[in-house]
């Protein structure tokens, strides 16, 4: 099956995992999901992740994050720029999420950084996603 959107995939994946309250969720391995992974894992949004090599695509088994009330950490994840509208910012123009209690991911010339990240390299990009 070949999919459109693989980014919007691997999201809906880890909010459906969240909602079901799962502990891992495997996801099919890309590169740029392993970077927005260990951006997650940077900002302990998740506990780690591990890649698995099945044989063929690989998978990312992403181990979920909650608090001691067993309330998730991440409350919102949202796909910003998609395949049919892309949404791409200048460097001056990289947004803020949630007054920057969260993250904005972008995919850059300097590779998949966050918001604080472009603003300080000085660069934009394709907004990928926001989290909080």
């Amino acid at each position: 099956m070949s999919m459109t959107d693989a980014i919007a995939d691997y999201l809906t994946r880890i909010r459906n995992a969240i909602k079901a309250k799962h502990a891992k969720v495997d996801i099919p391995f890309s590169g740029e999901k392993e970077e927005i992974t260990k951006i997650l894992l940077k900002y302990h949004y998740i506990k780690n992740y591990i890649i698995i090599d099945d044989g063929k695509q690989g998978l990312i088994r992403v181990y979920l994050k909650y608090d001691e009330n067993n309330k998730n950490v991440i409350s919102y994840i949202r796909r910003v720029s998609k395949p049919g509208l892309r949404k791409y910012v200048k460097a001056h123009e990289v947004p803020r999420v949630l007054n920057n209690l969260g993250i904005a991911i972008l995919s850059t010339s300097k590779g998949v950084v966050t918001d604080r990240e472009a603003r300080q390299y000085g660069v934009g990009g394709e907004v990928i996603c926001y989290i909080y």
